[in-house]
C-alpha cells in the first residue's frame, strides 16, 4: 500500500471513530424516546451512511449493487457472505428496519454497545450453540413478523478472501419456518477492506443481491437443501467476483 493511501487509510479511520463516539453518543440521549422504525433511521442508517460515504471519499472504496429486482416486498432473512465490516456498515443501511445476529459480547462494548441495544439486535451467545439456535428461532421469528429485515452471516465469522466458509442453517431453517425466503446476498468486500490488518484498497466493491430461495419442502431435508442453494449460490458468485477483484487491486 503506497504512502498516500495509508495517509488516506488513517484518515478514515480518525473520522470513523470520531463520528461513532459522537453518534452513538447523540442517540443514546436521543433515541429511546423514537419509535423502533424512527430508531432505526435516526441510530443506524445515519450513521452507517456516513460510513460507507467516508470510505468512498476519503480510502477511495466505492460500490456497485446489482439484482435489485430481487428484494422481495416483505422482509424476509438474509443470508450473506462475511469478509469484512464493509458488508456490515452497506446491509444495514440498505435494508431497513434490520434486526442483525451478533455476538451478545458486542453489547458490552461502552457507548457502541449500548446504542447498538436499543436496536432489537439478536445477541447470541456464540459458546452455547444450542441455546444460540433456540433464540435465533424464537427472537428471529419475533422479528419477522414485525416486518424486520433479519441479516445473518451463516459463516459466523468474517472468512477471508479465497476461502469459502461452511455455512450453519439456522437462517434457513429461520426463513423455512416462518414460511419466508432467504435472500444470497454475495459481494467482493474483502478484496478492498480485508478481514487482517488496517490497509484499505481503493476500488469498486459488487454487491449481488440473488434470487429469493424458498424451502422446497418441510422439515429438516428441506431446510438442509434451502442452506446448500443458498450457500452454493454465493460460492459461485463470489468466486466470480474475487477473480475479478484481484486483478483491480493489483493494477491499483
Amino acid at each position: 500500500m503506497s504512502f498516500v493511501q495509508s495517509l488516506r487509510t488513517a484518515v478514515f479511520y480518525l473520522l470513523l471513530a470520531s463520528s461513532a463516539f459522537v453518534w452513538c453518543l447523540v442517540s443514546m440521549v436521543c433515541a429511546p424516546f423514537m419509535p423502533f422504525r424512527a430508531r432505526y433511521r435516526f441510530v443506524v442508517q445515519t450513521w452507517c451512511r456516513s460510513a460507507i460515504w467516508l470510505a468512498r471519499v476519503v480510502a477511495g472504496i466505492r460500490y456497485e449493487v446489482s439484482g435489485q429486482e430481487n428484494i422481495p416486498t416483505q422482509p424476509c432473512v438474509i443470508l450473506a457472505k462475511h469478509q469484512s465490516t464493509w458488508e456490515t456498515f452497506f446491509l444495514s443501511a440498505y435494508f431497513e428496519p434490520l434486526s442483525q445476529v451478533l455476538k451478545r459480547e458486542l453489547l458490552f462494548v461502552p457507548f457502541f454497545g449500548w446504542a447498538i441495544a436499543l436496536l432489537k439486535p439478536i445477541a447470541i451467545d456464540r459458546d452455547n450453540p444450542k441455546a444460540a439456535l433456540r433464540q435465533l428461532a424464537k427472537q428471529g421469528d419475533e422479528r419477522l413478523k414485525q416486518g424486520v429485515w433479519v441479516l445473518i452471516f451463516p459463516e459466523g465469522t468474517r472468512v477471508p478472501v479465497g476461502q469459502p466458509g461452511k455455512f450453519s442453517r439456522g437462517g434457513a431453517a429461520l426463513a423455512a419456518n416462518a414460511g419466508l425466503p432467504v435472500l444470497p446476498i454475495a459481494h467482493n468486500a474483502g478484496s478492498f477492506w480485508p478481514k487482517a490488518g488496517w490497509a484499505k484498497h481503493p476500488g469498486t466493491i459488487q454487491v449481488v443481491i440473488g434470487p429469493a430461495l424458498h424451502a422446497e419442502g418441510e422439515g429438516p431435508r428441506a431446510i438442509a437443501a434451502l442452506n446448500q442453494r443458498a450457500e452454493d449460490w454465493i460460492n459461485q458468485q463470489v468466486a466470480q467476483l474475487e477473480g475479478v477483484s484481484s486483478e483491480a487491486v493489483a493494477s491499483a
